[in-house]
């Protein structure tokens, strides 16, 4: 980051003198639009709903109920799709329509709804507590699986009428769907086939720079990032995305930023579209759900949130320590896309992962792909929207 202020500030105090500040600079109108904006801006009919936990955080979710031509008066099949970590629902509409998940599934005849994970950008409201208060963030992995996702789906369903649909989710989407599907199992029947992109459950061999947070104590993490939110978008991630990512001549390192933490696929970035892809992430999360991250590196296991002592995790738990996430009683179908080069969901990981998948219908390895190739990349629509969207045709 400090590379990028670097050029910020070069092209600031250079380009006026050399005329040159807007030389080079095309801004791509979406990365200064909302969800719902950007959803309008391609001609979809949309929908915007909040959904109250059963703690009481207020979630926004998003609907494109059809695609762009006359909607149909009989019902579609819903689809869901939820994001990974600090990011949001606007993953699957940052490309044109076609290259964009939920713009190709709602043009194939499907209802698609986006979820927002709590703490987000677009779900950042409780009943009772403030964003202010340390309370609203003591939230990580186990609070989104445990009541965003079934309260969401349960929302979902009594919109539509429908009582079961399909479930997308991009790694952390895919790990808290892992956890409620092998421990809810009436959200389970509701669901028809489980889409897992870069599955993450373990991350013992991760090779992502959230690595760092493990040499931290819990104590030195809070002194360094507080105990309430962690990434948010700021106004100068913005300004960074809008004003010097959007020039051609900072592509190469605005990319490689982005590269460093997911893993390298620079042939299948469309770099003229980085501004919309940094404009639209980090989208935050707690710190709580950091820690949570950097536990399940430290222990290479697949686990609930250690509280840090007994009575604590008594408290939540009923038992002395967090229990184990056990993947195997998951009876899901589920279908599994994973990225030789994805440096988040390590490939050591996912050969543990799927041998406890117990209905796993469909795998396959894209040897080049990155954590972010899954919605970013150029091919993705060969390599796994198609075969996606052909599952969801033969199941139905």
């Amino acid at each position: 980051m400090w590379q990028l202020l670097a050029a910020a500030c070069w092209m600031l105090l250079l380009g006026p003198l050399y005329g040159c500040h807007k030389k080079g600079r095309i801004t791509n109108p979406e990365a200064n639009m909302n969800i719902s904006q950007t959803i309008s801006y391609w001609g979809y009919p949309y929908e915007e709903y909040d959904v109250v936990t059963k703690d009481e955080y207020v979630l926004g979710i998003y609907r494109i109920p059809h695609g762009r031509g006359c909607p149909s008066k009989a019902p579609r099949p819903v689809v869901y799709l939820q994001h990974g970590l600090v990011a949001s629902a606007s993953i699957w509409i940052c490309n044109p329509p076609n290259s964009s998940l939920a713009f190709l599934l709602a043009d194939n005849g499907y209802d698609v709804w986006m979820g927002n994970s709590r703490g987000n950008t677009w779900s950042r409201k409780h009943l009772k507590f403030s964003t202010k208060s340390p309370e609203f963030w003591a939230f990580s992995l186990d609070e989104m699986a445990k009541y965003d996702l079934p309260d969401t789906i349960d929302f979902i369903v009594e919109k539509t009428g429908q009582e079961r649909l399909y479930y997308v989710g991009h790694s952390q989407g895919t790990t808290i769907a892992f956890i409620a599907f092998s421990t809810n199992p009436e959200l389970a029947k509701k669901i028809k086939i489980f889409f897992a992109l870069a599955p993450v459950t373990t991350v013992k061999y991760t090779r992502s720079p959230m690595r760092k947070l493990t040499t931290l104590s819990r104590a030195a993490v809070k002194v360094f990032f507080g105990d309430k939110m962690f990434s948010p978008h700021t106004f100068f991630e913005q300004f960074i995305a809008t004003k010097v990512c959007s020039r051609k001549l900072f592509h190469h390192l605005c990319s490689n930023f982005l590269f460093s933490f997911c893993g390298y696929d620079p042939k299948n970035l469309n770099m003229s579209r980085l501004d919309v892809y940094l404009a639209q992430s980090p989208a935050g999360t707690s710190v709580q759900n950091m820690l949570h991250w950097a536990q399940a590196v430290n222990s290479g296991r697949f686990q609930a949130y250690d509280w840090g002592n007994s009575d604590q995790n008594m408290k939540h738990f009923h038992q002395l320590t967090p229990p184990l996430y056990d993947v195997t009683k998951m009876e899901v179908p589920t279908a599994v896309w994973s990225g030789g080069a994805d440096s988040v969901a390590d490939p050591k990981d996912l050969e543990n992962l799927l041998p406890k998948i117990t209905r796993l219908i469909y795998f396959k390895c894209i040897p080049h792909y990155n954590h972010v190739d899954f919605y970013l990349g150029q091919d993705v629509p060969q390599e796994i929207y198609q075969d996606l969207i052909r599952l969801m045709g033969e199941c139905s």
